[in-house]
C-alpha cells in the first residue's frame, strides 16, 4: 500500500511566507467561511481545516497568482466536502403526528414561542443576522457564488476559477442567487430593498 506525500514548508523562508500570508488573509477567510456555512463554529472549523490543507499543500500554490483566491478555492472546497458527509435529513411537518421506536403515531412536537424574548429581538435587528438568514436558505452553489462576488467582490473568472465552472454558470447562479436572496430579505420585516 502506497502513502501519497503531503508537502510540508520545510525551510524557514517557506514557513514565513505561509504565516505572513495567513496573518494577511486570516478575517477575510473566517468571513468567507462564515458566509458559507452560515454560523460561527462551523466557520471556525472550516476555516481552520482550510488553512492546515493550504500549509499541507503550499508547494502547489502558484506564487503568480493571489494566495486568497487560491484560499478561497481550499474553503468552497472543504465546504462542498463537509456538506457531502452530512446524512441527508428526511423533511417532518411539525403539524402532523409521528411516531416513536414504540409505534405511537400520536406525538407531536411542540415548539417554545420565543418571539418575545428580549435577547433574541436584540440579536434579529442586527444587520448582520437577516441577511445570513436570507442567505442560509441559498442553496450552496448560489451562496457560493453571492459570497464570492458580493462579499468578497472577486470576479466572475475568478469565481468560475475557484468553484470549478464556467462563466456562464457563475453569472446565472449569480443572477438566480441575488434574485432568491432579495426575494428573502423582501420578506424579513423593516427591510426596504432597492431595485436596480
Amino acid at each position: 500500500m502506497e502513502c501519497s506525500k503531503t508537502y510540508i514548508p520545510q525551510t524557514r523562508a517557506d514557513r514565513s511566507e505561509f504565516d505572513a500570508l495567513v496573518r494577511k488573509c486570516h478575517r477575510q477567510a473566517y468571513n468567507v467561511a462564515y458566509r458559507m456555512a452560515g454560523n460561527h463554529a462551523d466557520a471556525e472549523d472550516l476555516t481552520q481545516e482550510a488553512f492546515l490543507r493550504a500549509f499541507r499543500f503550499f508547494d502547489r500554490y502558484n506564487r503568480e497568482m493571489p494566495f486568497e483566491n487560491w484560499l478561497y478555492r481550499i474553503i468552497n472546497n472543504v465546504f462542498i466536502d463537509e456538506l457531502r458527509k452530512r446524512p441527508r435529513m428526511k423533511p417532518q411537518s411539525l403539524d402532523q403526528p409521528f411516531s416513536n421506536s414504540n409505534g405511537d403515531s400520536e406525538l407531536l412536537i411542540e415548539l417554545p414561542d420565543n418571539s418575545n424574548n428580549p435577547e433574541r429581538i436584540m440579536v434579529e435587528a442586527q444587520l448582520d443576522e437577516p441577511i445570513q438568514r436570507a442567505l442560509n436558505t441559498l442553496t450552496p452553489d448560489f451562496r457560493q457564488a453571492v459570497v464570492l462576488a458580493d462579499i468578497e467582490c472577486l470576479s466572475y473568472e475568478e469565481i468560475a476559477d475557484i468553484m470549478k465552472c464556467s462563466l456562464g454558470t457563475v453569472r446565472s447562479r449569480l443572477h438566480r442567487g441575488r434574485k432568491m436572496l432579495r426575494r428573502k430579505l423582501e420578506t424579513c420585516s423593516g427591510w426596504s430593498v432597492r431595485r436596480d
